[in-house]
């Protein structure tokens, strides 16, 4: 069942992402990464919301936490995920390491896709 649960989410999850970004770019244009953006703070909104729903209220069980933030969310955007465990670390105090998670996700992300980017065009 957790498999079943995982998969649902994930292609319902993917799909979501190619439509609502592409809707959005065809509105707004490319220029700027509208969709990208949209995607990554709906995602953002959404796993809040679920994680409250099930942290906060208890009204979500283990295979719809599966489906909606693990499946769903996982596929929709990793970025909730990153912004939920950085959330995460700053409820348990841990405000020094959720800063330092922000800063080393974003700019060593950044660098590590150039690296991969100039390997790449030298192959």
């Amino acid at each position: 069942m957790k498999w079943l649960a995982l998969a649902i989410g994930g292609l319902t999850g993917t799909f979501a992402r190619y439509f609502l970004a592409g809707m959005i770019y065809r509105h707004f244009g490319t220029s700027f990464p509208y969709g990208t953006l949209a995607v990554n703070l709906s995602g953002c909104f959404f796993i809040g919301l679920l994680a409250a729903l099930s942290e906060e209220k208890f009204l979500l069980g283990p295979n719809a936490r599966l489906l909606l933030m693990i499946g769903f969310c996982g596929a929709f955007t990793t970025f909730s995920t990153f912004i939920l465990e950085t959330a995460n670390l700053m409820k348990s105090g841990e405000t020094l390491r959720a800063f330092m998670n922000l800063l080393t996700s974003v700019i060593a992300g950044f660098i590590v896709f150039r690296l991969g980017f100039l390997l790449g065009e030298t192959i």
